[in-house]
Formats: structure tokens, C-alpha cells, sequence
């Protein structure tokens, strides 16, 4: 009797054969078959649920993308919007900074000029009362009109002090504060005097308690003297 090895190797060997050759045989065992395997119209509904998963999973896939897509570009917007809103603001406050700080500087400017004025005004004044009361002297403040523009390089009128002691002229600047150029321009005021009034000065005197870097070697160069503080000023040059 043969094993159940032998069998097995004989229908494997024989049963193709057998199917090609007995219909009957071929149908009962595609009907014995069919439990365990799917016949083509399943096989082919089985792929198109498969492809309709996957065309699903596509779209939805697809639809997620999208939307991250539309809230990335809406946060760029939003970004782009506040950073806009934000440069305006800045702009806006740098605005009002400069401003008020220019404003604060023509505040100081405008002070410190009328504070200088001031006290060049008073200075002069004391130094008038001062020296034609007790050394007999005459402090005069004269404006002259330069017509040819030797002074500023423009036709303009020039201020001077003027101190007038036993016949001697002495023509003095009283500033807050002296500059190089300030020097030069002291002294052809002092040129121009000289010529409107075919008159030569006996002293040019600078009195200021400022003097910028190189203003007294201007003034040592011109034969300028300089007093920049007040206790430099010897009363006795006026005896």
C-alpha cells in the first residue's frame, strides 16, 4: 500500500496532466479551491476598493497639505503685516525723537546765544561804567556800514567797541567766546575802522572767558591781546 509521501508526489506529478486532460476534475477542483482563493470578479472588486482607499488617503492627504499650505501663508501675511505695522510705529517714534530733540537743541542753541548776547551786554555795560568812572576814560559802541564788504565779504554793518584814552584808540571785541576765524574777523574790523576814520589804532583787545584751540596764537600773530578771564584784566593798562 502506498504512503501518504508517495501519494502526494504522484498527484503533484499527475494532476496538472489530469486537468488539462478531464474537465470534470479541473471544475471540482477549482469549486474545492474557491473558499480559499478569490475568483477574478472579487480579485478585481478587491483592487478597486484598494484603489479607492488609496485615492482617499490621496485627497485627504492632499486636503491636510493644502490647509497647513494656508495657515503657513496666512502667518506669513499676519508677519508680514505686524512687522509693517511695527517699522510705521518705530518710524513714527524716531519721528518724534528727532523732533523733540531738535526742537531741544534750538532750545539750548537759542538760550546759549541769548545767555551769551546777555552777557556780552552786561560785561560791556560794566566795563563802561567802570572805566569812564574811575580811569577817565571814554567806552563808546559804534556800528559802521561796510559798504564794499570788507569785513564779512558782504555789505553789512560792523559792531565795535571803541575806548578812547588821552588821545589813544583802543578798539576792543567783548564776546562770550572766540574763535580762530572770530580773531580774523576782529581784525579787519579793526582794518576797516582804521580806514573808514584815516585813524590808527593803538591796541586791539579781545576780552572773552572762551577761547577755542589756536584763537590765541591767531591773536599772538596779529598783535591781538587777549584777557580771557578777569582777573587777567590789569586795570593798570588804562592808567
Amino acid at each position: 500500500m502506498p504512503t501518504q509521501q508517495q501519494i502526494k508526489r504522484i498527484i503533484v506529478q499527475e494532476l496538472p496532466v489530469i486537468l488539462q486532460q478531464d474537465p470534470e476534475i479541473k471544475d471540482l477542483v477549482l469549486r474545492l479551491s474557491r473558499p480559499y482563493f478569490a475568483d477574478k470578479k472579487e480579485t478585481e472588486s478587491r483592487f478597486d476598493q484598494m484603489l479607492d482607499e488609496l485615492r482617499r488617503d490621496r485627497e485627504e492627504q492632499t486636503k491636510k497639505w493644502e490647509a497647513q499650505e494656508q495657515r503657513w501663508k496666512e502667518h506669513q501675511r499676519e508677519e508680514k503685516q505686524r512687522w509693517a505695522e511695527y517699522r510705521i510705529e518705530s518710524n513714527r517714534r524716531l519721528e518724534a525723537i528727532e523732533k523733540l530733540s531738535n526742537k531741544h537743541d534750538s532750545t539750548i542753541d537759542a538760550l546759549g546765544a541769548r545767555w551769551g548776547i546777555r552777557s556780552e551786554a552786561t560785561f560791556r555795560n560794566a566795563l563802561k561804567g567802570i572805566l569812564e568812572r574811575s580811569f577817565n576814560v571814554q567806552v563808546l559802541n559804534v556800528t559802521e556800514y561796510d559798504e564794499r564788504g570788507e569785513v564779512f565779504g558782504h555789505p553789512d554793518q560792523v559792531e565795535m567797541d571803541i575806548i578812547i584814552q588821552d588821545g589813544q584808540l583802543i578798539v576792543c571785541e567783548i564776546k562770550s567766546s572766540m574763535s580762530k576765524s572770530d580773531m580774523y574777523t576782529f581784525e579787519r574790523k579793526v582794518r576797516f575802522y582804521e580806514k573808514l576814520h584815516n585813524r590808527t589804532a593803538d591796541r586791539m583787545m579781545v576780552i572773552s572767558p572762551m577761547l577755542d584751540r589756536g584763537a590765541q596764537a591767531v591773536a599772538d600773530n596779529l598783535g591781538i591781546q587777549v584777557y580771557s578771564y578777569a582777573d587777567t584784566v590789569d586795570p593798570e593798562i588804562f592808567d
